[in-house]
């Protein structure tokens, strides 16, 4: 089966560390959380990877399944491939120089950014969108999060998105290409890149449009930041200038806000933080969006510079960012001067296959049955509060019902459900205090001075 029509998930939930607060539940952007049996489960068909959860979680229940670091000792020529927000997170007395030899120094043997050479995007985006005809906008390719959040809740826009792979597989084949010409065989190449997000790992796993990435191994920026930040002040700044030959002003700000729509002539609209994206899609889905021919999502505020993996400020990472970029020339004025022939054998490696919908059928794919499923959904609705609590273990009483009909849930779930039927001697308190511990926990109800808040918080 083909990469791009399996799900691999990078959020991983700790049951001895999660204190089933719901903090969670309440924060996914699709719904896709669950407490069930007193535990948290994620449900895969559901989740886009976002990393909202593991952001909203007080005790860091939820974590971000990486690889092993080691790996690159399986490799002659270990090669870190870094986005140019990993550079922003550092303090300004830390050169860049500095942050390339400490990579070095922990073992790889060549580190480039990511962003080289984005004339090769900018090309693509722009043939995409002269060639558009559809009346709806070209979508930006560039956040997974917001292409799985396309592919299962919008599926009708599956075919705006564009066929274009993201930066880092790019650069790899263009480092690919180099080697080749030094007679370097692929084989002894491994590509290791560092994610700002859980979604960019999920990507790499099981790639959209493509079978396989290039990529070798994911590495958790907040994890080699720390590593960098251990030796920096050890390592002498060697000359790495030829390590960034294609790196411009366009590419260290492409995986910010607005990074593919600032140096564009057509109509753009640059939306980011899922939320966000979602109320804008929606908009789209109901036809109020019009004469706009491109559209950069991103799941994150700030966009790669509030990825849940980065550890320092997003504003500060964005501002060191538009700095830095100052320094380095336009990739247009860069390809005047030295051609674009260069890349143009790079292009077809960019483009991915078509992009399929993967639409999440909330009542089944029988048409007959999914109907009478709904319907009964919203009788169930007029028997809920409304008031989307989450003590039932669903975000909303929506989504409760919902999991009722597709035999998930049971009425008495609602506690304010149980405590009318208690109210009507249709239930035991015994009972429904027993309904409430299966579904949160044995002794989840005992008195706890140790919680969040509580006189004995943290001893």
């Amino acid at each position: 089966m083909p990469h791009s029509d399996t799900f691999h998930h990078a959020l991983v939930v700790d049951d001895k560390k999660c204190i089933r607060c719901t903090h969670c539940i309440k924060a996914c952007p699709t719904e896709a959380i669950r407490m069930v049996n007193g535990n948290i489960e994620i449900r895969e068909e559901r989740c886009v990877d976002c990393g909202q959860c593991m952001r909203v979680c007080p005790h860091n229940a939820i974590s971000i399944e990486q690889d092993d670091l080691a790996q690159i000792e399986n490799y002659r020529y270990k090669v870190v491939l870094i986005p140019s927000v990993f550079i922003g997170q550092f303090p300004q007395n830390i050169t860049e120089n500095q942050i390339y030899a400490s990579l070095l120094k922990l073992g790889f043997t060549h580190v480039y950014e990511v962003e080289q050479p984005i004339e090769v995007l900018k090309t693509l985006v722009r043939r995409e969108i002269k060639e558009n005809r559809s009346g709806l906008p070209v979508i930006s390719s560039f956040c997974p999060a917001v292409v799985r959040l396309i592919r299962i809740k919008y599926p009708a826009f599956t075919e705006q998105i564009m066929r274009v792979k993201a930066p880092h597989d790019l650069v790899a084949h263009y480092i690919l290409d180099n080697f080749s010409k030094q007679g370097i065989n692929a084989e002894d190449v491994g590509f290791f890149y560092v994610t700002p997000c859980a979604a960019k790992i999920a990507a790499v796993k099981s790639p959209i449009g493509e079978k396989e990435s290039v990529i070798n191994g994911v590495v958790n920026a907040n994890h080699l930041y720390n590593k960098v930040m251990a030796v920096v002040e050890t390592v002498e700044e060697t000359n790495v200038e030829p390590l960034k030959n294609e790196l411009t002003k366009e590419g260290i700000q492409w995986s910010l806000t607005h990074g593919e729509t600032w140096w564009q002539r057509a109509k753009t609209i640059s939306v980011d933080g899922i939320h966000n994206a979602i109320r804008f899609l929606e908009r789209m889905e109901n036809d109020q969006v019009s004469g706009i021919d491109f559209l950069e999502l991103r799941a994150c505020d700030r966009s790669c510079a509030g990825g849940v993996l980065l550890s320092q400020n997003r504003f500060l990472t964005v501002e060191r960012l538009k700095e830095r970029a100052k320094r380095y020339p336009s990739s247009s004025i860069k390809t005047e001067a030295e051609g674009y022939e260069r890349f143009s054998e790079l292009e077809p490696l960019c483009i991915t296959e078509n992009i399929k919908p993967r639409p999440l059928l909330l009542y089944g794919s029988d048409m007959g049955k999914a109907l009478e499923r709904m319907e009964r959904a919203r009788s169930i609705m007029c028997h809920l509060p409304g008031i989307d609590c989450g003590a039932c273990g669903a975000p909303t009483c929506q989504a409760l019902a919902e999991d009722m009909v597709n035999g998930l849930a049971k009425m008495s779930d609602c506690i304010f459900v149980q405590q009318q039927w208690q109210n009507d001697g249709k239930i035991t308190p015994q009972k429904a205090f027993g309904k409430m511990e299966n579904k949160w926990g044995k002794n989840r109800f005992d008195p706890d001075c140790t919680k969040r808040g509580a006189k004995d918080e943290s001893f």
